[in-house]
């Protein structure tokens, strides 16, 4: 079906391609390796009380309070931030740059995962012994600990894939063969996005579905294995003394929040496609509901492979469970040496992992396209004539961004990016953001939207988390990560001073947009400085003032005016809204 025009700007063909896509860039490598581990450290099933409390007054209340403004103003993050609040339109920017970096060296794992399925597709996985050109004295196959350096799957991963150098100082060389399955990534995921949501659309309906069938299937598979359930009782049996730590309830905040994407812009930009009068809800829950569930599903894939583990090596799951790229090129790969048919599996696991991140890279490409044909699409279409070259130049530019990280000190510079981007970044940003739309934007506004586009007030428990709980939650997460604040590290090698400092300049090449914005907007706004003051925190104030820069986006910004009869765009025709 092809993709019909609103307003001049395109929808989805369907409504459930929205919600694929959706659950696509919400779900994603972080359910498969942080959420077990997080679970793992904080108590087993334990866990699992925090979490889905906080997935009930934080991940759903501010989804559906994403999507919300997304689809109603029908923009991406920028010019919704703008509209909602002047004086923070930096978070909108901001969300772009944040969105836009992590696409750089998020293709990185996709790279990674194209390099082991290749690489899979033989009788005997290259990682199932030590009798390789790249296995040094010390290797051993059946370590006591599957973390430490001297695993063949380890070795493997260091000296094959990445031939890693001894620390940033050192950048060594490129990496050819990842330079080349990078570049094919790139190739991948232009070519499913380059139509927007034409093409994007269609494509969900295999990447964000087909991950399940590999996991269940690998879930089915595992159970069967000798140690299993040590595993699964190891995962879901509570320590119940771990509640009393408030580092558990905090690490279930953050979680819930990073998975589902609060404060990246990526849903937001995705919901503006959406039809106007489309149930924001059922969305809402369809994405935050299955995100958890899939964590959940992960967790039992994992952990039943670890118990397996265990009871081949005779040691406690205690020692296997690692975080981050380790989980899922280190361990879990040594876990398919012993299984029955492991070349099919490990083809299925990281062909899985490739589909995983796809459907979160297109996400963040799609927040950088998005924002820039709202805010400059006459002057850019001008030099590039279509969309589809658009999206080319910003995938390009990511691209050429993202080579140092496939070259021999690639694994740090991943590292030092994730940390500042993901970590340090995103709370600052998602602080802004709920402040801005629940507390200057308004949840009495908010509601009327929704009241607008749905007929349906948001109910109770909705009004009372955006105005209440939800910016209280996330100051607490802020400050709390601000005092636990722990500097850059990638296993048991510290960054000197120098690359820490570059890791906060990678942070502030974000989070700058939010104090240079709001000075721009009390510079732009008329008036006195008390004046400038009160109209900055007025939504669609920017729009009043005729020089300012947004002043052409007017007619869409005027729909949340009541009883208010506008010019429609090209054609004249008057648009009636009533709130």
């Amino acid at each position: 079906m092809a993709v019909e025009e609103e307003a001049g700007r395109p929808t989805w063909s369907r409504q459930i391609e929205f919600t694929l896509a959706g659950i696509g860039c919400a779900v994603g490598l972080g359910n498969i390796w942080r959420f077990p581990y997080l679970c793992y450290r904080s108590g087993g099933g334990a866990f699992l009380v925090p979490y889905l409390l906080m997935l009930v007054v934080l991940g759903i209340p501010l989804l559906h309070m994403e999507l919300t403004l997304g689809q109603y103003l029908r923009r991406g993050p920028v010019l919704a931030l703008a509209k909602a609040c002047p004086l923070l339109k930096g978070v909108g920017m901001a969300t772009v740059a944040i969105s836009f970096i992590m696409c750089t060296y998020y293709n990185i794992i996709i790279t990674w995962a194209l390099y082991y399925m290749f690489s899979s597709f033989r009788s005997q996985l290259l990682w199932e012994n030590c009798n390789n050109t790249w296995n040094t004295a010390n290797c051993s196959d059946r370590a006591s600990n599957s973390s430490s350096p001297s695993t063949a799957s380890q070795q493997f991963f260091n000296f094959k894939v990445l031939e890693r150098t001894s620390g940033v100082e050192e950048t060594g060389v490129l990496r050819w063969e990842l330079f080349l399955l990078l570049l094919l990534a790139w190739i991948l995921v232009y070519l499913c996005i380059f139509k927007g949501v034409k093409s994007t659309g269609k494509v969900v309906y295999f990447t964000a579905l087909f991950p399940y069938v590999i996991l269940l299937a690998l879930l089915i598979n595992n159970v069967q294995l000798p140690g299993a359930i040590d595993g699964i009782r190891f995962f879901i049996i509570p320590e119940w003394d771990k509640l009393l730590n408030v580092e558990v309830w905090i690490n279930a905040a953050a979680q819930i929040f990073n998975s589902i994407g609060i404060g990246f812009g990526s849903l937001m930009a995705m919901s503006s496609y959406n039809n106007f009068n489309n149930n924001i809800l059922k969305d809402t829950l369809a994405i935050s509901i299955t995100n958890s569930l899939t964590s959940i599903l992960a967790g039992f894939v994992i952990f039943s492979a670890f118990g397996y583990m265990s009871h081949l090596q005779n040691v406690p799951v205690s020692e296997i469970a690692v975080d981050g790229p380790g989980l899922v090129f280190v361990v879990y790969p040594q876990a398919f040496v012993t299984m029955p048919v492991a070349p099919l599996w490990a083809v299925l696991f990281f062909f899985m992992l490739l589909c995983l991140g796809l459907d979160s890279q297109f996400a963040m490409v799609e927040v950088m396209v998005t924002s820039l044909l709202d805010s400059y699409s006459k002057p850019i279409l001008k030099i590039l004539k279509r969309k589809e070259f658009v999206v080319l130049v910003v995938c390009s530019a990511a691209f050429l961004m993202g080579i140092p990280n496939v070259m021999q000190v690639g694994i740090y510079v991943f590292q030092l990016m994730d940390h500042y981007t993901a970590i340090v970044s995103i709370m600052f940003l998602a602080f802004f953001e709920v402040i801005g739309v629940c507390w200057i934007y308004g949840v009495n506004r908010l509601s009327s939207n929704l009241i607008e586009m749905t007929g349906n007030k948001p109910n109770i428990f909705f009004r009372v988390c955006w105005w209440v709980i939800c910016p209280v939650l996330v100051t607490v997460i802020l400050v709390f990560s601000v005092i636990q604040f722990k500097p850059a590290r990638y296993e048991d090698y510290v960054y000197p001073p120098w690359a820490q400092a570059v890791g906060w300049l990678i942070a502030l090449a974000s989070i700058i947009w939010i104090p240079l914005a709001a000075v721009h907007t009390l510079w732009v706004l008329p008036g006195s400085f008390a004046q400038k003051l009160k109209k900055s925190v007025t939504p669609f104030s920017l729009d009043e003032d005729s020089e300012s820069p947004y002043y052409q986006q007017k007619a869409a910004v005027m729909e949340a005016i009541p009883n208010i009869a506008i010019t429609g765009s090209e054609n004249n025709t008057p648009i009636q809204t009533n709130l």
